[in-house]
């Protein structure tokens, strides 16, 4: 047995795990949504988009992951720099207040969201105090409700991502662009934010695959009003029993999650060309 042979053996328990009880059984379920009538075809498909209810869900879902993805980024790269610069006293104890939301079961928090949101919620009680508002606001169950679960479900994801890739990044390249005349935020996006791509497109795609297949927050805050796939999903496979309907879901689902992913990869890769081009 050789040496290059061994790693091959040490990953082959966990490959057939992973064809036994995750590939096979889901080829078995898409495999037949290609097949009626006795030959080969994409009408499933092709129906799904046309019908215009399914679309507007597919939407919905598509446009809340980005948007919630985008926002989990523009909170998370701030929130993970200054994790990363503060003494390591208190880096963990800042660590650990961000891995704090991770540990509650994400039925609890959607349940929180829905008393802080609802019409007699904290935020149009305070509103209607002040005299800012003379009825409650609707909040619940709208896709607003469903992007800021979303934020508040994966923004740690981000923000873990991030730390360790600020921690990487020397701090003498921002005193070197300090001491050429640049303050403090141009130096952190000329230098430090360029370098941290690679930590960002990591955690849009965990955010992005976390809000896309997300099945509790949108159930519980958005109501039947807002259906996203993965609710869409459960209800054919459940309610309606429609499993090759579900199937096509599924399928759906995982197409759009990698289609998005290679964009994201696109645009590093294009950033990357950007920065070698101005060096």
């Amino acid at each position: 047995m050789t040496l290059r042979r061994i790693p091959y053996i040490l990953l082959a328990p966990g490959m057939v795990l992973l064809i036994l009880f995750l590939v096979l059984p889901l080829v078995s379920i898409i495999f037949p949504t290609f097949f009626e009538g006795g030959g080969f075809t994409f009408a499933n498909y092709v129906s799904f988009f046309m019908d215009e209810y399914n679309f507007s869900i597919f939407w919905r879902t598509l446009k809340i992951s980005l948007i919630a993805t985008l926002f989990c980024a523009l909170l998370g790269v701030p929130t993970a720099y200054y994790i990363a610069q503060s003494p390591k006293k208190w880096r963990g104890l800042l660590m650990s207040i961000t891995l704090f939301p991770l540990l509650t079961n994400s039925v609890v928090r959607s349940f929180a969201w829905i008393t802080i949101l609802g019409q007699s919620g904290i935020i149009n009680t305070t509103l209607i105090k002040l005299g800012l508002i003379s009825k409650p606001l609707t909040l619940l169950y709208t896709e607003f409700s469903i992007i800021i679960g979303s934020v508040y479900l994966f923004l740690p994801l981000m923000v873990i991502t991030l730390v360790g890739i600020f921690e990487n990044i020397d701090t003498d390249i921002m005193e070197a662009a300090e001491t050429l005349g640049a303050n403090r935020l141009i130096a952190f996006m000329k230098v430090i934010l360029p370098l941290s791509v690679p930590g960002i497109i990591v955690g849009s795609i965990l955010v992005f695959t976390g809000s896309m297949t997300a099945y509790t927050t949108p159930q519980l805050l958005g109501g039947n009003r807002n259906i996203m796939l993965a609710t869409f999903l459960y209800q054919n496979a459940t309610a309606l029993g429609n499993w090759q309907g579900a199937s096509v879901i599924a399928l759906i689902m995982i197409v759009a999650t990698i289609v998005v992913m290679k964009f994201f990869d696109w645009i590093a890769k294009r950033m990357d060309k950007r920065g070698e081009a101005s060096a």
